[in-house]
């Protein structure tokens, strides 16, 4: 970059995606204004990641914290941007930054809009994950679970609900179900491993077997689904409660069925086969119905960008360019309208890019791409802004509400660290966003 002066870039989100992506930026000489909507940096890495994975999840924020201290990087948390919060995206757009980064993750719950969807019982993943890690409002609300619980999807999210379930809840019985087959699951053996102890394998490889020759003629081996379990099995953790657990595939949900009093007492599934298309497989219906027994229903099949944010959607991802100006590897970063126009200096990365694709390690490969594209950008403006962070600071300092800055935000990191140690605990954490602004002093 020639110019004499430092190009100044919002980014919306502070999880990993906007974490490495200002990582990248601060390191070339940008000025980067984080945003947040939650006082805590991490995101999903530091209120998804099952709470026992503590090795993980301290290296991890570790890194964040890192990032945050680096020269060039400024941060305000609790500050919603969308429609009707504290800003919107276009005024945020206004604010004279040279590139604004989208990072916002897929916050959203991605609705199957089923009949009985919304009886008492059915949850969604996402919800569950913040309650059981502590993110504010969900730490403190009520998820009354009972004895048969049916998880649909069968990624690691699914496993990580089966722990909580297993170690935490208890419950008698915990089906995952999957609309595809033994050969497109998604979860790792190592988060199997976790609850391997729990599982019915006799009809896990019962249904595998079922599936075999459908597998064979798609070019799949059942025996590799069968050897990654059993070897999660040889592998377990030990077994913590009288929970059964189980898999069962090729059935994708068409009703959840209720009582009188509005309450879950079963699904009902299609069974699927599968079909080759040109580049993926394709589940589809043979009008032939089961129906499990349940008291609890929790969708885990990702997640949507919010609809609300101010940027047009399509896939349950914001609108990329599809023919970027500065592309990565063949992918635009770039955001667009619903017709294809190009908004300026715009730009999007990891799961706002993609909803629901990808771990903490894509995350941050798809911001360093993502990055790339921005400071491409950069390059070619004449100038860049005469706007300060001091008039930025004075912009966010006119929001009638608590603003958490980096000084705030370390404060409360050791708060919480004492208050661990104190109690003899791997962690502690407020389950208020009033609790956390009270111990920092920003409130009364």
């Amino acid at each position: 970059m020639n110019q004499p002066s430092k190009p100044l870039v919002a980014i919306i989100g502070a999880g990993p995606s906007g974490l490495y992506a200002a990582q990248q930026l601060a390191r070339k000489n940008v000025d980067v204004v984080i945003f947040n909507r939650d006082i805590k940096i991490g995101g999903l890495a530091e209120y998804g990641i099952y709470p026992e994975k503590h090795k993980m999840r301290r290296g991890l924020i570790t890194q964040f914290q890192d990032i945050l201290n680096m020269d060039g990087v400024t941060y305000y948390g609790n500050v919603l941007i969308r429609e009707n919060g504290d800003l919107t995206f276009k005024e945020l757009m206004s604010l004279g930054f040279d590139a604004v980064v989208v990072a916002t993750g897929a916050q959203w719950n991605r609705w199957l809009f089923l009949p009985g969807e919304k009886l008492d019982g059915v949850y969604y993943a996402q919800d569950v994950v913040y309650h059981y890690n502590g993110l504010p409002p969900y730490s403190a609300m009520d998820f009354p679970i009972g004895e048969k619980v049916v998880i649909i999807g069968m990624g690691n999210v699914s496993m990580d609900l089966a722990h909580f379930l297993t170690h935490e809840r208890k419950v008698q019985e915990i089906t995952a179900v999957a609309r595809r087959g033994p050969g497109e699951i998604k979860f790792t053996q190592q988060e199997l491993e976790a609850i391997a102890a729990h599982l019915n394998f006799p009809i896990v490889k019962e249904e595998i077997e079922s599936a075999a020759h459908l597998m064979e003629s798609l070019g799949q081996d059942p025996e590799e689904p069968i050897k990654m379990i059993e070897s999660a099995i040889a592998k377990s953790a030990p077994r913590v409660s009288e929970t059964h657990f189980t898999l069962r595939f090729l059935l994708s949900p068409v009703e959840i069925l209720g009582d009188e009093e509005g309450k879950v007492t079963g699904i009902k599934f299609e069974k699927n086969t599968l079909v080759q298309k040109e580049d993926y497989l394709s589940a589809e219906g043979l009008k032939e119905f089961e129906i499990l027994e349940a008291d609890t229903v929790m969708f885990s099949i990702g997640n949507r960008v919010d609809g609300k944010f101010g940027l047009p959607v399509k896939n349950y991802s914001y609108c990329k360019n599809p023919n970027p100006r500065f592309p990565i590897k063949d992918t635009s970063y770039e955001i667009c309208t619903e017709t294809g126009e190009p908004i300026e200096k715009a730009f999007v990365v990891g799961w706002a890019r993609k909803a629901s694709v990808g771990l903490v390690g894509l995350a941050r490969k798809d911001s360093v791409q993502g990055a790339r594209a921005v400071l491409q950008y950069l390059d070619t403006l004449p100038a860049f802004t005469t706007t300060t962070l001091q008039d930025i600071d004075r912009r966010i300092s006119q929001i009638e509400k608590p603003i958490v800055r980096k000084d705030d935000l370390s404060k409360l990191i050791q708060i919480e660290n004492e208050k661990a140690q104190e109690l003899g605990v791997e962690e502690y954490k407020y389950k208020s966003n009033q609790e956390m602004l009270k111990a920092i002093g920003l409130i009364s």
